[in-house]
């Protein structure tokens, strides 16, 4: 969740199918991810609710046997927040690669703030389902069903389908994401950060994950917690729940643990990344123009076989009219 309040800017655009079309669609009762159902969700059309429940039924088989630490090699590319911002996760993979021609570790927070979460976590997990070891989806805080009831994701489902059976189908799949990756051994993703009760990662791997978000405890830390760049050790976080954390526990928990890099998500940043910690701790910040008013930029990160990183900047998708933007060059390696 980053540090800013919903926009009530520019009304949703409408659905770029018609709704009877949308609710006609047809299909099995096993989603299959064929290249006529990534279609489809790319033009931002809605599933059935049938098809809703097998997409995450499909999802939820896939998800359930990754662990809690999901192993990943490189080259991959890491990005940050989306939050229901369809137009700019379109520019996201246009900028960064179509899948499977792209490894992904997406760090969570798919839903809320945005118009289109729906549109965005349904084709998320439609990529997920057909190339399963090359898009890892990780939980974020509003993969939730208590934030999803407060920033967006209800209302829109009860707006788009008239019932909450959809939000129910979708958060009860959230329970199985998994909370943290390491690529290579070296660059430890999550969504927040963190936890005084975490010691290592073996620690990670024995939680139970498959649970509503806690309010508080080692999973809730992982998923809420913040870096600060003043003081050391353990604080209580200004969010109200999860931790901030010093660099001094930074270090020794990548020391401990063998790692280079921590990157996680979970904060707005204007140019779309940040370090801090020197250099030990990275956010990553992928929804532009956040909450449609913010005018930040985007950033996602290219890891290459070498582990060198680059940085891809964007801003917010063009209009309807206007030319994609053509992907950036790489802001420097490091």
């Amino acid at each position: 969740m980053a540090d800013a309040q919903a926009a009530s800017a520019a009304p949703p655009e409408r659905s770029s199918a018609p709704p009877e079309q949308d609710i006609n669609e047809p299909g099995t009762g096993v989603f299959e991810a064929t290249d006529e159902d990534i279609r489809f969700l790319m033009q931002r059309s809605l599933l059935p609710e049938r098809r809703v429940k097998a997409l995450c039924d499909k999802a939820r088989e896939i998800m359930s046997v990754e662990e809690n630490v999901v192993e990943v090699h490189a080259p991959v590319t890491i990005c940050g927040d989306v939050h229901g911002q369809f137009s700019d996760l379109l520019e996201l993979f246009q900028v960064g690669g179509k899948a499977p021609d792209t490894n992904y570790v997406f760090l969570g927070d798919y839903v809320d703030r945005g118009y289109y979460s729906v549109e965005c976590i349904a084709l998320l997990l439609a990529l997920k389902i057909r190339w399963p070891h090359r898009i890892t989806l990780l939980r974020g805080n509003h993969e939730s069903r208590q934030i999803t009831q407060v920033y967006g994701f209800y209302d829109e489902c009860m707006r788009k389908y008239g019932n909450a059976s959809v939000w129910k189908i979708f958060t009860d799949l959230f329970d199985y994401f998994p909370v943290t990756a390491m690529v290579e051994g070296q660059l430890f993703c999550c969504h927040g950060g963190l936890s005084p009760f975490l010691d290592s990662l073996d620690d990670i791997r024995q939680l139970d994950r498959t649970m509503e978000v806690p309010s508080s405890g080692p999973m809730c830390d992982l998923l809420w917690s913040d870096p600060q760049d003043w003081g050391t050790g353990w604080g209580q976080s200004p969010r109200g729940t999860g931790h901030t954390f010093g660099s001094d526990v930074s270090k020794e928990f990548a020391h401990h643990n063998g790692f280079e890099i921590l990157a996680r998500a979970h904060q707005m940043v204007m140019k779309g990344y940040s370090w801090s910690h020197d250099e030990q701790v990275l956010t990553v910040f992928s929804a532009p123009n956040y909450c449609y008013r913010c005018g930040n930029r985007a950033c996602i990160m290219e890891v290459d076989e070498h582990l060198r990183r680059s940085f891809l900047q964007f801003d917010r998708a063009p209009k309807r009219g206007e030319p994609y933007s053509t992907r950036s060059a790489p802001e420097y390696f490091c």
